[in-house]
């Protein structure tokens, strides 16, 4: 066992590869990685800066998908009452439309704003771009090791998803045409 370890830190062992892994420190990395690569690609790209809570929204309505804010609120995991305010605001700043359901004019949709998408698809390439300039500043070692971790990076992702679900809504559809 290592010495952080011995030390009362979190390292957990994993059993099948008999390899020492210290699940604090990728915590730990995880959050302030993610910071700084916003910070970074907000700064080069002068974008908006637009609260998490925002982001998750537009990220669960990409092009074609209407959603209810009820169902927004179930796939989120929050409130129907903090995603009515984020959805005020949103709308407010042009980041999303709301409007009557085709099929039952009672009924509100919720899509993503032509210029919410193309902030985020500016931000995605963005991010594409400063971290593939970023990694080329590595070793190849440390470049192997990053390309090898993506895979066991998305099924944790998965793992924490399926630990700690945020019910995907079958009434998510594509929005007719």
């Amino acid at each position: 066992m290592s010495a952080d370890a011995d030390r009362g830190e979190s390292a957990d062992l994993t059993a099948s590869a008999g390899v020492a892994f210290d699940s604090a420190r990728l915590a730990s990395v995880i959050s302030p990685l993610r910071r700084v690569l916003l910070a970074s690609v907000r700064a080069a790209e002068r974008l908006p800066e637009i609260p998490d809570a925002q982001i998750e929204v537009v990220r669960a309505l990409p092009r074609g998908v209407v959603s209810s804010p009820g169902e927004l609120a179930e796939r989120l995991g929050l409130s129907r009452p903090t995603v009515s305010n984020l959805l005020t605001t949103m709308e407010a700043r042009g980041l999303i439309a709301r409007r009557p359901a085709a099929d039952d004019r009672r009924r509100v949709e919720v899509l993503a704003s032509a210029r919410a998408l193309a902030l985020f698809e500016r931000f995605d390439e963005a991010s594409a771009e400063l971290v593939g300039e970023a990694t080329a500043s590595l070793t190849d070692a440390d470049r192997g090791a990053l390309a090898a971790a993506v895979p066991a990076l998305e099924h944790l992702r998965d793992a924490l998803a399926t630990r700690h679900p945020k019910s995907e809504s079958p009434h998510t559809r594509k929005e007719a045409e």
